[in-house]
């Protein structure tokens, strides 16, 4: 895309980078969604790094988790603030070399960085879909991922990585499309939601539509429902840390005042990450496209979808060389979640490794810095490329 930027001197980027847009599925074109439902035209926001080898090989698909976006590595300008969500993990010389590998990022259907979805405007009506918009799965977002990996030209694909919702698009990539997929890394992710899981998103959908703001989805002309996203947001954050990552950071620490105030205005720290952390949410995603992706995670069931009710019979349709990788403290998609996806992929004789890591910073571990998980990561693509060469 550009020469290599040094924004900090410890840690080497893939540079400037650029935002691009497809679209397709014009009509009468459009896209069949699982539901029954059709979408079209689509537009696809997505990125890419390194460069493509002439044989279409090298590629290597990341797939973002519920707020992210296509913007996985490098910076937009030099006086960009902050790299992309997982420039520690994409770049020359890390996990996901960009040196040996073509990477590809996409922002998913029925999210607000780019890509279709509730805040787009309706094609028929010149106005938002809004709560119009058709819900969405995985399967749905994948496909739209197969339509822009056909514009590209690719037909192959040397690996699709993701953690937690970009986990479940690797297991749907596999199981959907199996002969283009030559390898697969889901990283703190599942088969399928947990009645937990599920009820964490339900109250957080709950509190979006208690705001009056939300006025049925029908808020991008007035007032948004800030209030309801940023409670939301409050709980999805819950659920990404764990005990012994807040009890570390926080623990019972009070604000900067040594007593209570014995008001409701914020005493612990905790209260006032939590509020920072959904007021900071609220100017960069919509609440319509959280309650569309969140309802997406909880309809994923590929025990269903694929193995009526079989994990077992789900994985026989894959075809690819796995790397599972859960960690310790993640409550929200525990390990034993994981090790149940390996076996059922053993039973399939399929070529599987697992992974758990030590990590006290529950689920968001996969987006941090872990040397284990670049050296993991990078071992197995290296893997996969020799055998492919082979």
């Amino acid at each position: 895309m550009s020469e290599y930027i040094e924004h900090d001197p410890h840690r080497i980027s893939v540079g400037l980078v650029q935002k691009r847009i497809v679209t397709f599925a014009e009509p009468p074109h459009a896209m069949l969604l699982e539901s029954g439902r059709s979408l079209g035209p689509i537009t696809i926001a997505y990125e890419t790094y390194g460069e493509m080898n002439a044989a279409k090989s090298n590629v290597v698909l990341v797939l973002h988790a519920l707020t992210g976006d296509a913007h996985v590595a490098g910076y937009y300008n030099e006086d960009d603030p902050k790299p992309g969500w997982w420039d520690i993990m994409v770049g020359p010389g890390k996990g996901i070399d960009t040196n040996r590998y073509f990477v590809v990022c996409s922002n998913i259907i029925g999210s607000c960085q780019g890509s279709t979805g509730p805040c787009s405007l309706n094609p028929l009506t010149g106005i938002p879909f809004g709560f119009n918009f058709p819900v969405v799965t995985i399967g749905d977002m994948v496909n739209a991922q197969k339509m822009l990996m056909d514009h590209l030209g690719i037909r192959q694909i040397l690996a699709v990585v993701g953690g937690s919702l970009g986990g479940m698009q690797v297991l749907e990539w596999c199981l959907r499309y199996p002969h283009m997929v030559r390898s697969a890394i889901p990283l703190a992710t599942t088969t399928r939601h947990s009645a937990l899981a599920i009820a964490f998103n339900e109250v957080a959908r709950q509190a979006i539509m208690a705001d009056p703001n939300w006025n049925n989805g029908n808020y991008y002309d007035g007032r948004k429902p800030n209030v309801g996203l940023a409670v939301a947001r409050m709980i999805g954050h819950i659920t990404y840390l764990s005990d012994e990552a807040m009890r570390l950071k926080f623990g019972r620490r009070l604000q900067e005042k040594q007593d209570f105030s014995f008001d409701f205005s914020g005493d612990f720290q905790v209260e006032s990450y939590l509020r920072y952390q959904g007021a900071k949410f609220v100017e960069r995603f919509d609440a319509n496209s959280f309650l569309y992706i969140t309802k997406a995670a909880d309809y994923f069931d590929i025990e269903n979808q694929y193995g009526e009710g079989s994990a077992v019979k789900a994985f026989s349709r894959a075809r690819a060389k796995f790397l599972v990788v859960s960690f310790t403290s993640d409550w929200l998609y525990p390990t034993y979640q994981s090790k149940a996806m390996i076996q059922a992929m053993k039973k399939n004789g399929l070529d599987a490794s697992f992974c758990e890591i030590e990590a006290e910073c529950g689920h968001d571990a996969f987006l941090l810095p872990n040397e284990r998980l670049s050296a993991l990561i990078r071992g197995f693509l290296e893997n996969v490329e020799r055998e492919q060469a082979a």
